[in-house]
Protein backbone atom coordinates (compact mmCIF):
# COMPACT_ATOMS: atom_id res chain seq x y z
CA UNK A 1 0.00 0.00 0.00
CA UNK A 2 1.11 3.28 -1.07
CA UNK A 3 1.99 6.31 1.30
CA UNK A 4 -0.55 8.91 1.62
CA UNK A 5 0.74 12.44 0.38
CA UNK A 6 0.37 15.08 2.59
CA UNK A 7 -2.35 16.78 1.09
CA UNK A 8 -4.05 13.47 0.37
CA UNK A 9 -5.78 13.00 4.28
CA UNK A 10 -8.84 10.79 4.14
CA UNK A 11 -12.32 12.18 5.79
CA UNK A 12 -12.19 11.11 9.17
CA UNK A 13 -15.70 9.42 10.23
CA UNK A 14 -18.36 11.32 11.55
CA UNK A 15 -17.77 10.11 15.06
CA UNK A 16 -14.06 9.78 16.30
CA UNK A 17 -13.25 8.13 19.37
CA UNK A 18 -12.04 9.65 22.37
CA UNK A 19 -7.83 9.24 22.55
CA UNK A 20 -7.05 6.62 25.07
CA UNK A 21 -4.21 4.79 26.34
CA UNK A 22 -2.72 1.89 24.77
CA UNK A 23 -3.36 -0.43 21.84
CA UNK A 24 -6.85 -0.83 20.92
CA UNK A 25 -8.60 -3.40 18.71
CA UNK A 26 -11.03 -1.45 17.31
CA UNK A 27 -12.30 2.13 17.57
CA UNK A 28 -15.18 0.77 19.22
CA UNK A 29 -12.70 0.23 21.95
CA UNK A 30 -11.34 3.59 22.12
CA UNK A 31 -7.94 5.20 20.04
CA UNK A 32 -4.75 6.20 20.31
CA UNK A 33 -3.08 8.92 18.55
CA UNK A 34 -1.32 6.59 15.73
CA UNK A 35 -4.16 4.57 15.26
CA UNK A 36 -6.66 8.04 14.37
CA UNK A 37 -3.64 8.68 12.32
CA UNK A 38 -4.24 5.24 10.52
CA UNK A 39 -7.81 6.44 9.84
CA UNK A 40 -7.06 9.70 8.58
CA UNK A 41 -4.34 8.02 6.43
CA UNK A 42 -7.19 5.26 4.74
CA UNK A 43 -5.04 2.80 5.89
CA UNK A 44 -6.31 -0.70 8.10
CA UNK A 45 -6.46 -0.17 11.88
CA UNK A 46 -3.10 -0.18 13.10
CA UNK A 47 -1.28 2.03 15.85
CA UNK A 48 1.69 1.36 13.36
CA UNK A 49 0.70 3.11 10.20
CA UNK A 50 3.11 3.21 7.30
CA UNK A 51 2.25 6.72 6.70
CA UNK A 52 4.62 7.89 9.15
CA UNK A 53 8.24 7.75 10.11
CA UNK A 54 8.67 4.53 12.79
CA UNK A 55 10.47 6.59 15.59
CA UNK A 56 8.22 9.32 15.44
CA UNK A 57 5.21 6.90 15.61
CA UNK A 58 7.06 5.43 18.80
CA UNK A 59 6.84 9.10 20.44
CA UNK A 60 3.39 9.77 19.58
CA UNK A 61 2.24 6.30 21.01
CA UNK A 62 4.77 7.08 23.87
CA UNK A 63 3.22 10.74 24.85
CA UNK A 64 -0.23 9.67 23.99
CA UNK A 65 -0.02 6.38 26.81
CA UNK A 66 2.13 8.68 29.22
CA UNK A 67 -0.08 12.01 29.14
CA UNK A 68 -2.75 12.01 31.51
CA UNK A 69 -6.64 11.49 30.82
CA UNK A 70 -7.47 14.62 31.52
CA UNK A 71 -5.39 16.22 28.62
CA UNK A 72 -4.99 13.49 26.17
CA UNK A 73 -7.19 15.02 24.01
CA UNK A 74 -5.42 18.12 23.75
CA UNK A 75 -2.75 15.85 21.41
CA UNK A 76 -5.68 15.31 18.86
CA UNK A 77 -5.10 18.69 16.92
CA UNK A 78 -1.51 17.66 15.57
CA UNK A 79 -3.11 13.90 14.33
CA UNK A 80 -3.13 15.31 10.84
CA UNK A 81 0.28 16.37 10.59
CA UNK A 82 2.11 12.97 10.73
CA UNK A 83 -0.13 11.73 7.93
CA UNK A 84 2.45 11.46 5.53
CA UNK A 85 5.33 12.67 7.31
CA UNK A 86 8.03 9.58 6.54
CA UNK A 87 11.22 9.58 5.01
CA UNK A 88 14.24 6.77 5.01
CA UNK A 89 16.72 9.73 6.13
CA UNK A 90 18.64 9.17 9.08
CA UNK A 91 18.31 12.74 9.73
CA UNK A 92 14.68 12.36 11.12
CA UNK A 93 15.96 9.53 13.46
CA UNK A 94 19.04 11.35 14.52
CA UNK A 95 16.87 14.26 14.85
CA UNK A 96 14.27 12.52 16.86
CA UNK A 97 16.66 11.33 19.83
CA UNK A 98 18.25 14.45 19.64
CA UNK A 99 15.52 16.52 20.63
CA UNK A 100 13.63 13.49 23.29
CA UNK A 101 17.06 13.60 24.92
CA UNK A 102 17.85 17.42 25.21
CA UNK A 103 14.43 18.07 26.15
CA UNK A 104 14.19 14.89 29.31
CA UNK A 105 18.13 15.23 30.20
CA UNK A 106 18.17 18.74 32.32
CA UNK A 107 14.43 17.14 33.64
CA UNK A 108 15.44 13.60 34.57
CA UNK A 109 16.19 12.02 37.78
CA UNK A 110 19.72 11.13 38.83
CA UNK A 111 19.67 7.36 37.90
CA UNK A 112 18.52 8.22 34.15
CA UNK A 113 21.11 11.00 33.98
CA UNK A 114 23.81 8.91 32.72
CA UNK A 115 21.92 7.44 29.80
CA UNK A 116 20.15 10.44 28.71
CA UNK A 117 23.78 12.42 28.87
CA UNK A 118 25.43 9.78 26.25
CA UNK A 119 21.79 9.99 24.05
CA UNK A 120 22.51 13.64 23.12
CA UNK A 121 26.59 13.24 23.04
CA UNK A 122 25.26 9.64 20.40
CA UNK A 123 22.38 12.02 18.81
CA UNK A 124 24.89 14.94 18.00
CA UNK A 125 27.43 13.04 16.69
CA UNK A 126 25.52 11.01 14.32
CA UNK A 127 23.98 14.65 13.20
CA UNK A 128 27.57 15.88 12.62
CA UNK A 129 28.70 12.96 10.87
CA UNK A 130 25.51 13.59 8.75
CA UNK A 131 26.23 17.50 8.05
CA UNK A 132 30.10 17.17 8.00
CA UNK A 133 30.23 18.70 10.95
CA UNK A 134 33.25 18.26 13.79
CA UNK A 135 31.84 15.85 16.86
CA UNK A 136 33.65 18.01 18.95
CA UNK A 137 31.55 21.03 18.12
CA UNK A 138 28.44 20.45 20.01
CA UNK A 139 25.29 22.31 18.95
CA UNK A 140 24.06 24.56 21.23
CA UNK A 141 21.00 22.56 22.79
CA UNK A 142 23.19 19.50 23.31
CA UNK A 143 25.59 22.52 25.17
CA UNK A 144 23.05 23.35 27.13
CA UNK A 145 21.52 20.32 28.35
CA UNK A 146 24.58 18.69 29.40
CA UNK A 147 25.67 21.96 31.18
CA UNK A 148 22.50 21.32 33.81
CA UNK A 149 23.83 18.29 34.88
CA UNK A 150 27.56 18.93 35.00
CA UNK A 151 28.45 15.19 36.67
CA UNK A 152 26.75 12.70 34.16
CA UNK A 153 27.70 15.17 30.91
CA UNK A 154 31.67 14.37 32.29
CA UNK A 155 30.91 10.65 33.05
CA UNK A 156 28.90 10.79 29.24
CA UNK A 157 31.99 12.37 28.14
CA UNK A 158 34.56 9.94 29.20
CA UNK A 159 32.09 6.70 28.19
CA UNK A 160 31.40 8.08 24.71
CA UNK A 161 35.25 8.79 24.09
CA UNK A 162 35.98 5.64 25.51
CA UNK A 163 32.87 3.47 22.94
CA UNK A 164 32.75 5.57 20.09
CA UNK A 165 29.33 5.82 18.35
CA UNK A 166 27.87 3.18 16.35
CA UNK A 167 26.16 4.58 13.77
CA UNK A 168 25.09 1.24 12.09
CA UNK A 169 22.99 0.25 15.46
CA UNK A 170 21.86 3.73 15.77
CA UNK A 171 18.42 3.73 13.79
CA UNK A 172 18.09 -0.06 15.54
CA UNK A 173 18.63 0.21 19.01
CA UNK A 174 20.30 4.14 20.04
CA UNK A 175 17.61 6.28 18.76
CA UNK A 176 14.39 3.86 19.76
CA UNK A 177 15.94 3.43 23.38
CA UNK A 178 16.77 7.00 23.51
CA UNK A 179 12.72 8.41 22.96
CA UNK A 180 11.53 5.40 25.37
CA UNK A 181 14.08 6.92 28.30
CA UNK A 182 12.93 10.38 27.36
CA UNK A 183 9.52 10.55 27.45
CA UNK A 184 9.67 8.11 30.53
CA UNK A 185 12.06 10.25 32.08
CA UNK A 186 9.66 13.57 31.08
CA UNK A 187 6.78 11.57 32.84
CA UNK A 188 8.26 10.79 35.54
CA UNK A 189 9.95 13.60 36.79
CA UNK A 190 9.19 16.51 39.35
CA UNK A 191 7.87 18.99 37.04
CA UNK A 192 4.90 21.25 37.67
CA UNK A 193 2.98 20.38 34.45
CA UNK A 194 4.28 16.79 33.08
CA UNK A 195 1.62 16.98 30.24
CA UNK A 196 2.37 20.02 28.77
CA UNK A 197 5.96 19.04 28.48
CA UNK A 198 5.14 15.87 26.87
CA UNK A 199 2.39 18.09 24.63
CA UNK A 200 5.26 20.48 23.29
CA UNK A 201 7.91 17.91 22.83
CA UNK A 202 5.46 15.99 20.32
CA UNK A 203 4.87 19.35 18.64
CA UNK A 204 8.65 19.96 18.56
CA UNK A 205 9.64 16.47 16.77
CA UNK A 206 6.69 16.95 14.32
CA UNK A 207 7.97 20.17 13.40
CA UNK A 208 11.50 18.54 13.18
CA UNK A 209 10.36 16.14 10.83
CA UNK A 210 8.13 18.43 8.64
CA UNK A 211 11.55 20.75 8.01
CA UNK A 212 13.64 17.41 7.32
CA UNK A 213 11.27 15.49 5.05
CA UNK A 214 10.58 19.28 3.09
CA UNK A 215 14.33 19.97 2.62
CA UNK A 216 14.56 15.77 1.40
CA UNK A 217 11.83 15.98 -0.74
CA UNK A 218 13.77 19.60 -2.63
CA UNK A 219 16.87 17.52 -2.41
CA UNK A 220 15.50 14.41 -4.31
CA UNK A 221 14.13 16.69 -6.97
CA UNK A 222 17.59 18.37 -7.05
CA UNK A 223 18.99 14.92 -7.52
CA UNK A 224 16.75 13.76 -9.45
CA UNK A 225 17.21 16.52 -12.20
CA UNK A 226 21.12 16.57 -11.94
CA UNK A 227 20.84 12.57 -12.76
CA UNK A 228 22.54 11.79 -9.38
CA UNK A 229 21.18 10.97 -6.56
CA UNK A 230 24.32 10.31 -3.84
CA UNK A 231 24.01 8.82 0.03
CA UNK A 232 25.80 9.03 3.07
CA UNK A 233 28.17 6.30 3.96
CA UNK A 234 29.16 6.23 7.87
CA UNK A 235 30.22 3.11 10.14
CA UNK A 236 31.56 4.29 13.06
CA UNK A 237 32.69 7.98 14.96
CA UNK A 238 35.39 8.48 17.38
CA UNK A 239 34.33 11.28 19.53
CA UNK A 240 36.89 13.88 20.90
CA UNK A 241 34.95 14.19 24.17
CA UNK A 242 37.68 16.65 26.38
CA UNK A 243 35.94 19.85 24.67
CA UNK A 244 32.06 21.13 25.00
Amino acid sequence: MSEPSRSTIATAPESMPVLSRGKHRSSRKGACFMEMASVLAGERWSDHPKCTHPLLSEVARLVNDHTSDDHRHELAILIPSVVGLNSDDLHIDARIAHRCATVALPLASTDRQNALAVSVLTADCVLAELDGRMVSDLQQDSRGALDAVPHAATWSRHFVRNAGVSVKGFRRWAAPNTVRLAVHAIAESGVSDPDAVLRRLLADVVADCETLVSADDDAGRDSRAAGNVGTVGISKVRVDATRK
